[in-house]
């Protein structure tokens, strides 16, 4: 699984990580007993059930059953191939890669043809920046950037570049390049008319290239200079790239946002580069299109904040309300940044600079509530007395959706104030809109790693003496060479379960290479993922640091006894069907009888 990467500098990498750091980068985790929780980043939870050992170096969610290393983190979570996810510990743990390892390995999720129009987006956006740099007819198009407040620094690190308005030039280049152009027609970097013609999509326009998560450019966005129709132009959606999974300059922000726990979203890409010279790094951008689930999924993965910052006309308001009504949904702490006189971002910079929009925009945001409460009142006259006690329902709609007790008394008690309400009749609508549910307590908390770890035991009783007694036996050999080596001596491989059957099978191998004990290793070598988080559940189940030598025959005595139970079943199985082949019917139902009898008392071992 290493590729080509030496498995030695693999677990060099992997030992020299800490894998609560990483995983703390992205999700909040609070140290309960030797290990950390937090909310699992891999399904929707309000309860935490995401467990990460410090000790065993490894990952289990006892909700949805995701597990694995540091690696097998960051390629759950980032999309990442192997290499990738290598490559990015040995950059934080300043380890040096071979010189070979040069190149990403291609995802296995990726076709060929998938694989080709990503290297051709590579290739087009070195040569459309080269273009505008270096090209007599790319010179305008870099003054016209220049005219509009881009840096030599930005365009560079944004790598905007400049189509030729010419026909063929871009055809003839990806022809040499080897890419064929009817897959480029698909791709959407070429276009094609009714002769078979060939022709450049985005010539005559200054280029945005549009790079995904891990900083590969995936599409590209053509903004006209003069007249041309449409002014703005954008690449239609691949297998590459979809525009509600990616958010632009992700993959440049993503320290910012890390580092500030705090995002703030814009609606377009110039807006985005514009903040980014105006000192926000930390600002991503939406293509074009209202944020989606996915994307505020995302968001709320890296950043305890979130601010949108959409452009101050009555469209972009109201865009900004769908946004934050999304990203509070989804558990973000959200804010609204207000662009004045119905500027957009990118304008208000331009006039008044960068200072004040950081100053009067970003750091003036308003909290949800008080965008909300804001927002609604545009469409009221609170002066009708019919208007004001809709508004006041409407209102008190988004005060029962707050979590926390302290936010809705808060908002209840300006409610009560400015409307001259009883504060009591406002708290009892609240209760009826959260349906007579009790309030949360903060001691509710408390309880929770004694819940988890009593639904493990539950979880534990349901399953038959045999199981139980196998999931056991192979925790143990999981930390314990030793217990393994007997184990193989007395049953082998000869466990009843067939998951269990493969575990073993592999670490037995793996003892055998002369590896100690180290699941965070081990789990390297089971490709299955299915089989990786099985072993990592069996690994984070609560054994003890001692076990018997009696402990331990009787878990391979309950094994073998469930063997000997489901041979004996076989063998009436075989009888049965020669009771049926020689048409003895009272025999047969006597012997089906047995088998049903026998397979009852094992249910119930």
């Amino acid at each position: 699984m290493a590729g080509h990467i030496p498995e030695e500098k693999v677990d060099e990498i992997r030992q020299s990580t800490d894998i609560v750091d990483v995983i703390g980068g992205y999700v909040d985790l609070k140290k309960q007993g030797r290990n950390y929780f937090g909310l699992c980043p891999f399904h929707g939870e309000n309860t935490p059930s995401f467990s990460v050992s410090a000790d065993k170096q490894i990952f289990h969610c006892f909700g949805c059953g995701k597990g694995g290393n540091v690696y097998t983190f960051l390629m759950e979570l980032e999309g990442y191939t192997f290499i990738q996810a290598v490559k990015q510990l040995a950059e934080q743990s300043d380890i040096d890669l071979p010189d070979q390892i040069t190149d990403d390995e291609p995802s296995s999720k990726q076709s060929p043809e998938s694989q080709s129009i990503l290297e051709a987006h590579q290739w087009l956006a070195k040569l459309y920046h080269h273009l505008l740099r270096n090209s007599k007819e790319g010179k305008a198009a870099y003054q016209y950037l220049i005219d509009r407040g881009f840096t030599e620094e930005t365009i560079k690190k944004y790598q905007i570049g400049f189509s030729p308005n010419s026909k063929d030039f871009v055809v003839t280049f990806l022809e040499k390049k080897g890419f064929h152009p009817q897959t480029m027609v698909k791709a959407g970097l070429l276009s094609a008319n009714d002769h078979g013609e060939y022709t450049d999509r985005f010539r005559g326009r200054v280029i945005f290239p549009l790079r995904n998560h891990l900083g590969k450019t995936v599409a590209f966005a053509g903004r006209a200079m003069g007249e041309q129709e449409p002014k703005y132009l954008n690449s239609p959606e691949t297998e590459l790239f979809h525009k509600n999974r990616i958010l632009y300059n992700f993959d440049l922000a993503r320290a910012s946002i890390r580092k500030q726990k705090t995002v703030v979203l814009f609606e377009g890409y110039v807006d985005v580069i514009s903040a980014d010279q105006a000192g926000v790094h930390n600002g991503v951008g939406t293509m074009g299109t209202s944020i989606s689930t996915n994307q505020a999924n995302l968001l709320k993965r890296y950043a305890d904040k979130v601010i949108v910052c959409y452009d101050g006309d009555r469209p972009g308001v109201e865009a900004a309300s769908k946004a934050a009504k999304l990203l509070k949904s989804v558990g973000c702490e959200t804010f609204i940044a207000r662009v004045p006189d119905g500027l957009d971002p990118d304008d208000f910079i331009q006039k008044h600079g960068g200072d004040r929009f950081q100053r009067e925009v970003i750091e003036t945001s308003d909290t949800y509530m008080s965008f909300m409460m804001s927002y609604l009142k545009r469409d009221y006259n609170l002066q009708i007395e019919g208007d004001r006690i809709t508004y006041i329902e409407k209102i008190l709609q988004e005060v029962a959706m707050l979590d926390r007790a302290v936010e809705r008394e808060h908002y209840l008690n300006e409610i009560a104030s400015e409307f001259e309400m009883s504060i009591d009749t406002l708290k009892e609508e609240i209760q009826r809109i959260r349906g007579q549910k009790p309030l949360p307590k903060d001691n509710e908390g408390q309880n929770r790693y004694t819940n988890r770890t009593s639904r493990l035991s539950i979880q534990n009783k349901l399953l038959p003496a045999f199981h139980n007694a196998e999931r056991k036996l192979i925790a143990y050999m999981l930390k314990d060479p030793l217990i393994a080596d007997k184990v193989q001596e007395e049953i082998g491989g000869a466990f009843n379960i067939s998951d269990h059957q493969v575990i073993v099978t592999h670490l037995y191998a793996y003892y055998e290479d002369g590896n100690e004990s180290d699941i965070s290793q081990f789990v390297e070598r089971l490709d299955d993922a299915s089989l990786k988080n099985l072993a990592v559940e069996l690994a984070m189940a609560p054994v003890g640091d001692e076990v018997s030598d009696q402990e331990i025959q009787d878990y391979i005595s309950h094994i073998r006894a469930e063997q000997s139970d489901r041979t004996d079943i076989k063998s009436l199985e075989a009888e049965l069907k020669r009771a049926e082949q020689q048409n003895e019917p009272i025999k047969a139902a006597e012997i089906a009888m047995k088998i049903i009898q026998r397979k009852k008392e094992l249910k119930n071992t």
